[in-house]
């Protein structure tokens, strides 16, 4: 397991991680992260870039379970009950009973079935919306573009491809938190779960999340004004910030192709009530550079 993680460490080393933390540093961020241990559930707040079960050789949080369970004084295996995508940080729910994992996987399906919304996240955007609240609703599927595989969304879906489960129809509600300079800090709440659901409809915004370089080169502009690109033109690439915004950031434009994606999973509501995780130190401090409100508060 030692030579395992440390050849995973540096892979992820060569990968060009923001932060290059070996297996052990990521370990001990973990252990410290712990921020809800009730029973056989635990609740952790992941850094932003470590995916959950990750490509082979890749250091991921799945890699890390056993020994963390072991630095925890747990018996019993850990596993994955929900946990934000690779890019996002925030709040990661173990169990260690399988029995508790069904139950708390059923209680998210049938909340978004009820129509609530049990998963709170917090987003800086480049770009403040028209409304300050509202709902974002748009069918999305993958499409494959030459060797990859995007996210892409789909305006108008047929009956037949949501039939074929091809297409689903995805919602998020948004309320702006507070704008500044042309950037804003959003609430998310999505009600359904799809892969890039958060990134892409924040696209369809017109105003992509801080530190996306998957999808915000869809949104281009005018004259300063901003318009949504179609998909397939719109290469992932390093996302675009005017001069004044790196100023304002600290960084050069040599430093903008690590600046991580500005998403976080702040908050979950269990049967016992609401859990939450404090934002990163670097979406902190990306809201006080800004001069985004709430940055004391978060």
């Amino acid at each position: 397991m030692a030579a395992g993680l440390a050849r995973a460490g540096r892979r992820a080393r060569a990968a060009g991680w923001r932060r290059p933390l070996g297996p052990e540093e990521t370990l001990g961020l973990l252990e410290a992260s712990v921020v809800h241990r009730e029973g056989a559930v635990l609740a952790l707040n992941k850094p932003s870039g470590l995916p959950v079960l990750g490509r082979p050789g890749e250091l991921s949080l799945a890699l890390l379970l056993p020994a963390l369970r072991r630095r925890l004084g747990l018996s019993a295996e850990l596993h994955v009950v929900k946990a934000p995508a690779r890019e996002y940080s925030g709040l990661t729910l173990l169990s260690s009973c399988h029995r508790a994992t069904e139950e708390l996987q059923r209680f998210f399906t049938g909340a978004r079935q009820r129509g609530q919304y049990p998963a709170t996240y917090r987003a800086v955007t480049v770009g403040v919306p028209a409304e300050p609240e509202g709902e974002i609703r748009t069918g999305l599927c993958w499409q494959q573009q030459g060797d990859t595989a995007v996210v892409v969304p789909v305006a108008a879906p047929g009956r037949g491809s949501l039939a074929r489960k091809e297409v689903k129809n995805t919602l998020t509600r948004y309320r702006v938190l507070g704008a500044a300079g042309g950037c804003a800090l959003l609430q998310l709440q999505p009600r359904t779960a799809f892969p890039e659901q958060l990134p892409v409809h924040l696209t369809l915004l017109l105003c992509p999340a801080l530190g996306d370089h998957q999808h915000s080169s869809r949104v281009g502009r005018v004259l300063g004004v901003p318009f949504l690109l179609p998909p397939e033109p719109a290469a992932p690439c390093t996302q675009v910030l005017d001069e004044a915004l790196l100023q304002r950031l600290g960084l050069s434009p040599q430093q903008l192709q690590h600046l991580p994606l500005h998403i976080h999973l702040q908050e979950l509501v269990l049967l016992q009530g609401p859990i939450r995780a404090p934002p990163p130190p670097h979406f902190l401090r990306t809201l006080q550079r800004l001069g985004l409100p709430g940055h004391l508060e978060l």
